[in-house]
């Protein structure tokens, strides 16, 4: 994957060093498993510092504010982290309802809690005061048909939910499971498969979402809560 790859899809440059060679595909396989069982094993530890065991959700605060809340309260009460909701750019609905924020329309770190130098500036000073911050993440889908188009994002980010067609990312028809609604939670086929509210259902973790998990990770995330993981 190419640093100029990365930039059109994310919006964050970055410099390579190293020329891989191996089939893209195996790769891409190869790092999403590693992820996978990293995640699998770190889930168990909520990178606490010692003496401290309490989450709080600050749902939907600006980044500023959580920052200023591990300041000047959390850290002296005994708080080990704080769950904070998306950061990635979500769609835009009528009269903004806090549901928006679990339909992505790209990744880059822009909502109306900030963007990406609010959310490692927060990240940085709750840490700093031993608080490790917990980000909700969507993964499993995108945004659906918006009721008045078109779908824009907080970001600026246009995209096609009709046609499941969201260029920031990448991401066309191909990328996703074929439109059918989950209506028979018996059936494991049609809950991992269908799409849960019209959202639109990917149908694997490719190699962008992967290295949104390392961007937000290098941003000062200590663990994630994965939301609507279906397929």
């Amino acid at each position: 994957m190419s640093s100029q790859y990365i930039h059109e899809l994310t919006g964050i440059s970055i410099s390579i060093g190293i020329r891989v060679t191996m089939n893209f595909n195996l790769l891409s396989i190869l790092v999403a498993c590693c992820t996978i069982l990293r995640c699998a094993d770190a889930q168990k530890d909520p990178h606490w510092v010692a003496g401290r065991n309490t989450i709080v959700h600050l749902f939907e605060w600006k980044w500023k504010d959580v920052a200023d809340e591990c300041e000047r309260f959390l850290q002296y009460k005994g708080y080990g982290g704080v769950q904070v909701s998306p950061p990635t750019e979500n769609i835009v609905v009528p009269n903004r309802p806090w549901w928006e924020r679990y339909q992505p329309i790209s990744y880059k770190l822009v909502t109306r809690s900030g963007n990406e130098a609010d959310f490692l500036d927060m990240s940085q000073r709750c840490n700093a005061v031993g608080i490790r911050v917990y980000a909700d993440v969507v993964i499993n889908h995108m945004a659906r048909e918006p009721v008045v188009p078109p779908a824009i994002g907080t970001g600026g980010s246009s995209a096609d939910p009709a046609s499941k067609n969201f260029p920031d990312v990448s991401y066309t028809s191909a990328d996703f499971h074929l439109t059918c609604p989950i209506n028979d939670y018996k059936d494991g086929g049609n809950v991992r498969n269908c799409e849960l509210e019209r959202l639109k259902d990917l149908n694997h973790v490719g190699p962008i979402l992967v290295y949104t998990f390392h961007i937000l990770g290098s941003r000062g995330v200590n663990t994630y809560r994965q939301r609507s993981l279906n397929s």
